[in-house]
């Protein structure tokens, strides 16, 4: 099979033969894997960047696994890594991220949302300006619902008041140095959330605008459930401020409550009483709710103890074809 990629054995750093790692998660893309690795290969070629792909299959059900071994078989310069299971995209690009080894990494997705022709403006700003971090941010977000979007921005607005970590229109499409990756890779949390972690690593990074393209074949894999659950992960892997919600919310019930009380006493002292059913119900209602409320945030807190605490690894890999030949 002709060969793909370019790469060099002699690694110099941030020089024109420097060589970049293309990390690239995937989950049921084997209808257009091959042509999207072609796209961005011959990019890539054209502009004389150097590189090795690594490919993760996260657990695909279709015949994505067999187009990534036909790309890697017998070729030095592609990594094909298969999970065990489905673990979700971030497991993907953490075993993604543990292979990498080239003097810079890129991150991007399989169905060329990510724009690749934005590639060599990234590696120019990391050649040339010396930034460890050039982070693809979102222009324009594509077609999405209107509450979907809103939603979003709430959600990167709360990240960025409660932990100071800029996550505006952020994406998973980024440069890394090495030296990036080094420190990425000392983070022991089992679960992960990828834009967090690469941003709370900190080092020189600048920002770069693309507009989401449409995707070249299939649909997203995310559903509503699963964006929620990510946020609800992100959220608490970066900020205890839910908790100081039960705390602030059992203070303004005290006060409620301390008022309310005054004037009970006050009526039934001055024979002025009145049935108060409807007072008593209200109050149940929201007695109940913010309990329950509160149990649910400190339930989901507890859960990410319980995770951690048991440490199992954040993936499995089942197979793995590296330098044109299974390890």
């Amino acid at each position: 099979m002709e060969t793909l990629v370019s790469g060099l054995t002699e690694k110099k750093d941030r020089t024109a033969e420097a060589v970049a790692s293309i990390v690239i998660p995937i989950y049921g893309e084997g209808s257009h894997i091959l042509n999207s690795i072609r796209v961005i290969d011959n990019l890539l070629k054209e502009n004389h960047i150097y590189h090795k792909f690594i490919l993760i299959d996260d657990g695909s059900k279709d015949n994505t696994w067999q187009q990534l071994e036909f790309l890697a078989y017998g070729n030095t310069d592609i990594t094909a890594i298969r999970l065990s299971r489905n673990f979700g995209k971030e497991a993907a690009i953490c075993a993604g991220l543990e292979y990498a080894d080239g003097d810079y990494t890129i991150v991007m997705d399989s169905d060329l949302q990510h724009p690749p022709e934005l590639i060599p403006e990234m590696v120019k700003i990391w050649r040339e300006e010396g930034y460890d971090v050039v982070e693809g941010v979102k222009n324009a977000r594509g077609k999405e619902k209107i509450l979907y979007s809103l939603g979003v921005k709430v959600f990167y607005k709360f990240i960025y008041k409660t932990s100071n970590i800029d996550l505006s229109n952020a994406s998973d499409f980024k440069l890394l140095d090495k030296k990036v990756i080094m420190a990425w890779k000392q983070l022991p949390e089992r679960t992960t959330f990828f834009r967090g972690m690469s941003a709370w690593v900190g080092f020189s990074r600048k920002p770069i605008g693309f507009d989401v393209k449409e995707r070249v074949n299939g649909k997203s894999k995310w559903s509503m459930i699963r964006l929620i659950k990510l946020a609800l992960n992100a959220i608490t892997s970066y900020t205890t401020v839910p908790l100081h919600f039960i705390t602030l919310m059992g203070i303004v019930l005290f006060i409620l409550f301390l008022i309310i009380g005054i004037q009970t006493i006050y009526m039934k002292i001055t024979g002025r009483a009145l049935d108060g059913f409807t007072t008593v119900i209200l109050l149940q209602l929201i007695i109940g709710g913010s309990v329950m409320i509160s149990l649910g945030i400190i339930g989901i807190y507890l859960t990410k103890i319980y995770h951690e605490v048991k440490a199992r690894p954040r993936y499995l890999i089942a197979k793995c074809i590296k330098g044109g030949k299974e390890v």
